[in-house]
């Protein structure tokens, strides 16, 4: 029986992750004190109810945590001893999307008070939560998702895990629209020629054949392409080796539609015989 912590910074959509979870055989519960948590996991690892279920998820937010860091590190170890085996699932978000979700809402953050300004309490939480984020096996970045994206993302990144191969996303985004955060990998495509200065192109997505044909004609693009796959090949093993579960690569052009889902969508191709798990998602283009 496996032990899901799902945690993270108010309005990253933590309740969205455990509701994912629940649909999918987990038992889930939210809020529970942390040494409680421990208990839980043992009583349901000895019980007939863990072939009922797929993994024990627990939600954590800043409610529940003192300002020790201590106590988090107290739980890690009565969890160890125990040999439960965990994972933590962190979600984050960017304080501009948080201050939007909560004035779209209209809920209150856990930590706001008449002192204490929301713009404050979400700075106050990340500090708070700062020793779960380090800790993180998995760490979601919601910016850019809406409810059914991150429920998509919770199924490839924890249902879908398989620990003993290392699992890779390859992503295309627009450095217009924003940075991705949880990447391990960004690469910069934008030096590459641009099919958006070609009328009969520039309303074709990266993964029209049109497209690819005009890119893959020009040798800088296709020298970038073997500079990249030969970085990653080269470098992929040793974060195998090093019991990472999860790797993002990060391909990002000037609005995420062209050269980043294109060269994307090659690397995929050059990947997917090597045995990892990959995945691939164009953020930007829609």
């Amino acid at each position: 029986m496996e032990l899901l912590i799902i945690t993270g910074l108010s309005g990253s959509g933590k309740t969205v992750a455990l509701h994912a979870l629940e649909d999918n055989r987990c038992y889930c519960t939210d809020n529970l004190p942390l040494e409680l948590i421990p208990a839980l996991a043992d009583q349901f690892k000895h019980s007939r109810y863990h072939e009922s279920y797929n993994a024990v998820a627990v939600g954590i937010d800043s409610r529940t945590l003192s300002d020790d860091p201590q106590q988090i590190e107290d739980l890690f170890d009565k969890l160890e001893q125990s040999d439960i085996t965990f994972r933590i699932i962190f979600l984050q978000a960017s304080p501009h999307t948080l201050l939007q979700r909560f004035s779209e809402t209209r809920r209150k953050h856990p930590l706001s008070t008449l002192n204490l300004s929301l713009s404050e309490a979400i700075e106050k939480e990340k500090i708070l939560l700062k020793p779960l984020e380090n800790r993180a096996h998995i760490t979601i970045d919601s910016s850019q998702t809406n409810i059914h994206q991150l429920r998509d993302l919770i199924q490839q990144r924890v249902l879908d895990d398989d620990h003993s191969t290392l699992s890779i996303l390859i992503m295309s985004f627009g450095f217009k629209h924003g940075l991705p955060l949880d990447t391990d990998f960004v690469f910069d495509v934008r030096c590459l020629p641009n099919p958006h200065w070609e009328e009969s192109l520039r309303h074709l997505p990266g993964t029209d054949s049109l497209i690819q044909t005009f890119l893959a004609s020009h040798e800088e693009v296709r020298l970038m392409e073997a500079d990249i796959t030969r970085f990653l090949q080269t470098w992929i093993p040793c974060f195998a080796k090093d019991a990472r579960s999860y790797l993002t690569v990060a391909i990002g052009c000037t609005g995420g539609r062209h050269r980043s889902v294109y060269m994307a969508e090659k690397l995929y191709q050059t990947l997917q015989p090597q045995g990892y798990a990959l995945q691939i998602r164009h953020r930007d283009l829609t």
